[in-house]
């Protein structure tokens, strides 16, 4: 049976190719998802134990002093101890300012985890090592001075209201290798030397005790770890922890990478799903297969072959041709991920990325496993058809698959009651998801969404002939080739459900995808339009505030981009009279032309309101002076001193109408002409509120601005409002979304592959049918028109429906999500879904091609030959 097997595969190369096909592209998916995750986890744990320098042992406690290192160096067989202080601060150059990890050098260079490539350690106060990386990222040089900054909360003997930020500049005297610190969620390690890190430790808390993080312990050559660990918890007590080094590698890799692992677990469902859609391909082939090898099977029956060893056989090529195509894919998913490490290796040349791939052993066995079961599973059904053919049937002609082949009760029972709980799952999931908890709802609704799904997937036989016969009575009216391919959809009801079924999963997931995007991102754009006042804001960052500069002003003033402006200007005002506990407390308040303000609001809301006699105040501020919308109220506006801080006396008191606002916006909103009042003059102009012309434009503004606001020497810009959220939101959701498209496109690439599968076997199927209609007068022309017409119907419907299914699943879990935020904005992605429907039909009909060109080229007296 073993020769007769590869003899049929022989026979069968083409019509197997789409099927291996389907299997390559699936466990690639999985081989190249299993390699990635084997490289970052590598790379991760080489950062871990960088960071860690040459140490044996390390310990780790909350009260970390040199007295723990004094005392772990006098326990036998310790050759250095390092207590490892480290503190946060940022560090400014030329092109930018970043955050990064401040900490001294080790004594003992076994204990020292950067490479110095460049000049020397700091050896004084005032002197700094930092990465090369982080070097050319602020345009920093060798000799060169850098900024080292750091906030921190007013002492008491300070009257400042505000944070207040300490800068020193450092000489740069060496330049480190590619930090590990910058590989496991820090950003770059610069040096400095112990009593200067002491300094920036106690001047942001002066009654800090400074504490290390770790102890890193280096022990004698030919010294126990085990005993060696032993001993030095003994010395330390039981207040600390000593581990090896490599446990703490081990479980820096473990905290780093548990969302990586979560990852892999997403793209490994994605892989699932290719490999699903894969299966339904296998089958089709393999039922198409058994159909055509009738009168040979019945012949081996007539000749003493049991139903087992026919069973067998099937089974068999099932397996070598799954083993093969798994093979294949494992190749080429290591392939793609050896080439992205290249590139990558080129383009990041700071991040150790190891020069070729780790083939582990289970990144070989699991795509062949997984290829091979998903490809006996699919083959199992056609196999047990193939011990149903009685010997008899050599006798009779072959023939097309009958009409009245039907789904059975057991299918029609399960797939109601998948639909109906599911759905029932589905409600239950976005009702908890609005009134209760998001994380109970979005588990309940995804396990409904999932049954309901298959539920559909595996009704598909009822409903999609249905569709098909429906969608035939208007592509009938183009003339008898369009009539002969409806007839021909129609005849295998089981064949064209299952081809249509392939391509509805792939894009009913892509479908949800894109409309759960789209109407997260239109639902977060209402909730900030009603949250924040304006759509951007740029402002001076110093303190006190300074005047914004002319240039920015006159920039946005000059932009399309915007349809209006206002120039803001801070101030600080005080509720006067007996207002409660907060009386005297002050409060923030800008100062805007009334006119200007409802120009570049988009909802004016209680705006409208504003004039010279009328204040607008946030509900909490309200709340704090104990007033309410209407309310009469005097304000005075404390003069604040050259240093930030305000002074006791108030000036002249105005009296004004009170209207509460509910925007995002903590500072009180008064007229210029208000402003002057109280103060006697204007204010400077700290500010500018502008409203965008296109909200779709706001990430490519928003960057406009932030380099516009870069370009701007001796002041800090802060840029905020809508606008930045919005860019901000965009930018993740349509990287997010991309992303899983990609990774659903897999699917729909191996779905389109069964179309071509199915056409290719349909005309096999119906090769002495085509024969004579070519002989009563069929042109080839007409032929291949039949073919084209029954692929773009069934990828019509499976697109269709799919799109149809994805928009409701993509509402629901919307709903789910974001119901407690208030009412959910439904939204449609009609750019995305026309263009995937016009990708599905498009390729539906490429995937008529070649199986027309075949059936138009053979002859119609060789067609009608009997085999």
């Amino acid at each position: 049976m073993l020769r007769l097997t590869l003899a049929q595969m022989r026979r069968s190369v083409g019509r197997l190719t789409s099927a291996a096909i389907a299997i390559v592209i699936g466990t690639a998916f999985v081989a190249a998802t299993l390699v990635a995750g084997t490289v970052m986890t590598s790379t991760t744990y080489e950062a871990a134990t960088r960071s860690l320098g040459d140490a044996d042992l390390v310990i780790t406690g909350e009260r970390l002093d040199e007295t723990t290192a004094t005392v772990t160096r006098a326990v036998p067989g310790v050759e250095a101890v390092h207590a490892q202080v480290q503190h946060w601060l940022q560090v400014q150059g030329p092109a930018g300012r970043l955050y990064a990890t401040l900490r001294s050098p080790a004594d003992h260079p076994r204990l020292e985890a950067e490479v110095l490539v460049e000049g020397a350690m700091p050896a004084r106060d005032g002197e700094v090592a930092l990465p090369q990386r982080l070097a050319q990222t602020l345009g920093l040089e060798l000799g060169g001075q850098v900024t080292l900054i750091q906030e921190r909360l007013p002492r008491d003997d300070e009257e400042a209201l505000e944070p207040v930020r300490d800068e020193r500049s450092l000489v740069i005297t060496g330049l480190l290798d590619a930090d590990a610190s910058s590989l496991i969620g820090e950003g770059g390690t610069l040096l400095v030397t112990e009593p200067e890190l002491e300094r920036w430790i106690l001047d942001q808390d002066e009654d800090a005790l400074v504490r290390a993080g770790r102890v890193l312990v280096a022990l004698t050559d030919g010294t126990s770890r085990t005993s060696a660990r032993e001993s030095v918890q003994a010395a330390v007590g039981a207040g600390y922890t000593v581990r090896t080094a490599d446990d703490v590698a081990d479980e820096m890799t473990a905290s780093l990478m548990g969302g990586t692992h979560v990852l892999t677990a997403v793209v490994l469902a994605f892989a699932g799903v290719a490999l699903l859609v894969a299966g339904l391909v296998i089958t089709n082939t393999f039922q198409v297969l058994v159909a055509q090898r009738t009168r040979t099977l019945a012949l081996l029956r007539c000749v003493g072959a049991s139903r087992g060893q026919l069973r067998r056989s099937v089974v068999l090529e099932a397996a070598i041709l799954g083993l093969t195509a798994s093979a294949a894919g494992l190749v080429l998913g290591v392939g793609v991920v050896q080439a992205a490490l290249t590139v990558l290796g080129r383009t990041f040349d700071s991040v150790p990325l190891p020069s070729t791939v780790t083939v582990t052993v289970g990144v070989v066995v699991v795509p062949l496993v997984v290829g091979t079961l998903v490809t006996l599973l699919a083959a199992w059904t056609p196999a047990r058809a193939a011990t149903r053919v009685a010997p008899l049937a050599a006798l009779r002609p072959p023939s097309g698959p009958s009409v009245g082949d039907r789904a059975g009760r057991v299918r029609a029972w399960l797939s109601g009651l998948l639909v109906l709980g599911g759905g029932a799952g589905l409600a239950g999931g976005a009702v908890l998801g609005t009134l209760a908890d998001p994380a109970l709802g979005l588990l309940l609704g995804v396990m409904g969404g999932a049954a309901s799904f298959v539920g559909i997937v595996l009704a598909a036989v009822f409903w999609v002939p249905w569709l098909v016969r429906t969608t035939g009575r208007w592509v009938s009216r183009g003339g008898p080739a369009a009539r002969l391919a409806v007839a021909n959809t129609s005849r295998n009801p089981r064949r064209t459900a299952a081809t249509s079924a392939a391509l509805l999963i792939g894009v009913t997931l892509v479908a949800m995808m894109s409309t759960g995007a789209e109407s997260t991102r239109a639902t977060l754009a209402k909730e900030l339009d009603s949250e924040y006042p304006v759509d951007l804001a740029v402002r001076s960052g110093d303190y006190p505030v300074g005047e914004l500069p002319a240039s920015i002003l006159a920039t946005i003033a000059a932009s399309d981009d915007f349809t209006a402006s206002a120039e803001v200007r801070a101030l600080t005002v005080r509720p006067d009279g007996d207002r409660g506990e907060y009386q005297d407390e002050v409060q923030d308040a800008v100062a805007v032309d009334a006119e200007d303000l409802r120009e570049v609001l988009r909802e004016v809301g209680a705006a409208v309101h504003l004039d010279d006699s009328t204040v607008l105040v946030p509900a909490w501020v309200a709340g704090m002076w104990e007033v309410q919308d209407g309310d009469r109220i005097g304000l005075t506006s404390p003069t604040p001193s050259e240093t930030g801080a305000q002074v006791s006396q108030d000036g002249p008191s105005v009296e004004v109408t009170v209207r509460v606002w509910n925007y995002r916006d903590y500072r009180v909103v008064l007229t210029t002409g208000t402003a002057e009042e109280l103060r006697g003059e204007l204010p400077v102009v700290s500010e500018v509120w502008a409203q965008l012309t296109d909200v779709d434009q706001a990430p490519r503004v928003v960057e406009e601005v932030d380099a516009a606001a870069a370009n701007v020497t001796g002041t800090t810009l802060a840029t905020e409002g809508s606008a930045v959220e919005r860019a901000m939101f965009k930018q993740i959701i349509d990287t997010l979304l991309a992303v899983l498209v990609g990774l659903l496109g897999v699917a729909v690439v191996i779905a389109i592959v069964g179309v071509a599968n199915t056409l290719s076997l349909s005309v096999i199927e119906r090769r002495r049918e085509s024969a004579t209609l070519r002989a009563i007068g069929l042109s080839r022309r007409q032929l291949r028109g039949t073919l084209a017409v029954e692929g773009v119907v069934i990828a019509l419907v499976g697109a269709v429906v799919g799109t149809a299914l994805g928009a409701a699943y993509g509402w629901i879990g919307v709903q789910t999500v974001l119901g407690q935020l208030g009412t959910v904005t439904f939204s449609l992605p009609w750019t995305h879904l026309t263009g995937l429907l016009v990708v599905a039909l498009a390729a539906g009909l490429l995937a008529s091609v070649i199986p027309g060109r075949t059936a138009a080229r053979t002859p119609p007296v060789q067609a009608l030959g009997v085999e």
